[in-house]
């Protein structure tokens, strides 16, 4: 049999082959690249849900550097990402003069001449800034020789904790200096509202990471049907394949948006197809078995990154089959509207709700109030709430 081959990729992180609802932010990103240092678009902070496509964001915002020849260097935000940097570029930096050896006699960096015996022994035991400011400036004489267009570098900064601030004030510090000193660098990170929102304190004797501050804010969400639509019926059709038009428009309505969905659906959908056309038997199988995994995958780690009192709120709103007004679930939890509202403020900033109308609340992410349901989570709600006790809920 000749399978074709599924053109979906329901991998967390993972470029879609069609992007879909990003388009305005790469174009300014790019710009930004173009016009040279001052863009206030080359220092981008993404953030978002999970599962909205920050990931794939930083994979498309490369990819706008790599087609400008730029350098890229790609990390994520665990410890010791500072050393990583640093070491990268400066592995980067040798490379590139091993490359150009003969053409490149009378280089100097740093106010001194550089030659092999230099690169061959060095080991970059000096700071960042050191090294990305002789890398930078490397290139700066490269472009000035050849007559070439100026070649920058883009850092990506993948899943932005403040677990590790002190680090994130290292690199922002690295960064604001070159900035000012219009070096020829951008940068893009990406994370959770929940895992910035810490670096982004007002008060800046407590928290002096400025550069995020001054970042340009990408808060990535839903896209429109239009664009799931094109998510969905465009990699099929490059496969050989089609969609009646009941299937795709219960797949647009199933995804409510969210891209990651848009992956989920397709895949299985395209897997169930009995033939070259997706109708809406496969569809709504694929549908299922997409709600299924989206709470393995998005669900399951969201709702671990809540305190217990966190996933008590949305347990109690997970009684209502839509929006839930707040006075009720301040009832349901016992406890005052104004220490209520602590928690929804908590959830609004991670993203997990939204408010929809005055006074009433909704989940953010697509099928959560299924998932609670099926996950014994509004069982338990009504043992863990004594009559005396501060709401609780056991780990999920």
């Amino acid at each position: 049999m000749n399978r074709r081959r599924n053109p979906f990729r329901a991998t967390l992180g993972a470029t879609p082959p069609v992007l879909v609802g990003r388009s305005d932010v790469i174009e300014d990103f790019a710009l930004a690249l173009d016009e040279g240092p001052g863009f206030h678009e080359r220092v981008t902070l993404v953030t978002g849900a999970r599962g909205v496509g920050k990931t794939v964001l930083l994979n498309a915002l490369e990819d706008a550097a790599e087609e400008r020849v730029w350098w890229v260097i790609s990390e994520t935000a665990t410890p010791g990402f500072v050393n990583r940097i640093r070491d990268t570029a400066y592995r980067r930096m040798v490379g590139h003069l091993r490359e150009n050896r003969q053409r490149l006699s009378a280089i100097t960096l740093g106010g001194y001449a550089l030659n092999w015996e230099d690169t061959e022994v060095h080991r970059p035991t000096t700071t960042l800034r050191d090294v990305l400011t002789e890398f930078l400036d490397l290139q700066h004489q490269l472009d000035e020789r050849f007559h070439q267009e100026p070649v920058g570098l883009l850092i990506t900064l993948d899943e932005l904790h403040y677990s590790v601030s002190d680090e994130v004030i290292d690199f922002g510090t690295v960064i604001q200096h070159l900035v000012r000193e219009n070096a020829n660098i951008a940068v893009a990170m990406a994370g959770i509202p929940a895992a910035i929102k810490p670096l982004l304190a007002s008060n800046e004797a407590q928290n002096p990471v400025t550069f995020l501050r001054r970042a340009n804010r990408v808060e990535l969400g839903a896209v429109s049907d239009e664009d799931v639509a094109i998510g969905l019926v465009k990699p099929v059709e490059d496969a050989g394949r089609s969609w009646e038009p009941e299937a795709v428009a219960a797949a647009v309505a199933a995804c409510g948006g969210y891209p990651f969905m848009i992956q989920l659906v397709g895949q299985w959908s395209f897997h169930y197809a009995q033939g070259d056309v997706i109708d809406l038997a496969a569809a709504e199988r694929g549908i299922a078995k997409a709600q299924r995994k989206l709470g393995q995958l998005v669900h399951e780690p969201a709702l671990a990154d809540l305190s217990d009192v966190d996933r008590t709120y949305l347990a109690a709103m997970a009684r209502d089959d839509g929006p839930s007004r707040t006075a009720d679930i301040a009832e349901r939890l016992r406890v005052s509207p104004q220490y209520a509202n602590q928690y929804r403020r908590r959830l609004m900033d991670a993203e997990m709700i939204r408010p929809v109308k005055t006074g009433y609340v909704d989940f953010e992410l697509p099928y959560m109030r299924d998932y609670l349901r099926e996950h014994i989570v509004t069982d338990a709600f009504d043992l863990v709430l004594g009559e005396d006790e501060q709401p609780r809920l056991p780990g999920l």
